[in-house]
């Protein structure tokens, strides 16, 4: 183990991140302007384009690592991804401002996160995800999703954007795309030496340093949605995300290439369950995610790093 070849993975990684946060925001962006000029329904746009276009850095990673055979961090990318979203982003976005919460996400959201979370561990416990699981984690969201459009969800609203810009958006959508695909790679590779040089095992790296890297555009969107006053908003795209996750990303990697993981997939998918158990009873408290609770969700995130990163 070399100081200097961990730094130049940490830099890596953190350039990595950059690129799949930059191609993503261009993807989307280039990607709901054309569907618009083509006369595309914003709830067509909002179930396709914004719906993968903004998973689109956990969706990358976690396909690039599986055809890599590098499992561990495919899986672990899911479930530290999701544990990131519940504390650190969630939390996090708590910290700059009370969130309120809506019907839908206590009535519905959650407990379809309550519900898929369990499935995963269901998925995990012979320590791997087969194809035909994959193909039924992906079927449920299909499934998913057809439910949001006869419950007229605002999850699958598009953004308003221009449907301006001509071939200036094209540049943007394959640009944006070459931009998630190259960062996905770049951070596989920069995990892997990372987890090889500083004896970590994948499984670590995959659901703290990958984790943080692929939530790094919720993360930011998040607080600035706290901060703009539309933190609701933000509970239930998170919430929705940590749902599509499960479903959509773990289903598609596993569908393209069966997942065996390590035994450390069952304590984490476990503390995966508790922090969804809490941030749903925190929720469901008082209508509202105040700052202390919000706290709450950040340490429970820090402890799991914590004692993932422990030898």
């Amino acid at each position: 183990m070399t100081t200097t070849a961990i730094a130049i993975d940490l830099g890596t990684a953190a350039v990595a991140v950059l690129v799949l946060a930059g191609g993503a925001s261009a993807f989307v962006t280039g990607a709901t302007r054309i569907a618009r000029r083509l006369g595309l329904s914003g709830l067509v746009i909002g179930l396709t384009v914004v719906a993968f276009g903004t998973s689109a850095p956990e969706f990358a990673v976690t396909l690039d690592a599986a055809l890599a055979a590098k499992s561990d961090i495919s899986v672990g990318n899911v479930v530290g991804s999701n544990v990131v979203n519940l504390g650190f982003v969630l939390g996090g976005a708590a910290l700059v401002r009370a969130i309120p919460t809506s019907e839908d996400l206590l009535r519905r959201d959650s407990v379809v996160l309550v519900g898929t979370t369990l499935l995963a561990i269901l998925v995990l416990w012979d320590l791997r995800v087969s194809r035909a699981e994959g193909a039924v984690l992906f079927a449920l969201l299909l499934a998913y999703l057809a439910f949001l459009v006869r419950s007229g969800s605002d999850r699958i609203r598009a953004p308003e954007v221009s449907a301006d810009g001509g071939a200036a958006d094209v540049v943007r959508l394959v640009g944006g795309l070459a931009g998630v695909v190259i960062g996905a790679h770049l951070l596989v590779l920069a995990a892997s030496d990372l987890a090889r040089e500083a004896g970590i095992a994948e499984w670590a790296i995959g659901v703290t340093v990958v984790a943080l890297g692929t939530s790094t555009p919720e993360f930011v969107t998040s607080v600035v949605a706290a901060r703009r006053g539309r933190a609701g908003l933000s509970a239930g795209n998170l919430v929705g995300s940590c749902i599509f996750n499960v479903l959509g990303v773990l289903g598609l990697a596993a569908v393209v290439r069966p997942l065996p993981v390590a035994s450390a997939a069952l304590p984490s998918v476990a503390w995966l369950l508790a922090v969804v158990l809490v941030a749903t009873a925190l929720l469901w408290s008082r209508r509202v995610l105040s700052r202390a609770e919000g706290a709450v969700l950040v340490g429970l995130n820090a402890l799991n790093w914590l004692v993932d990163l422990l030898p």
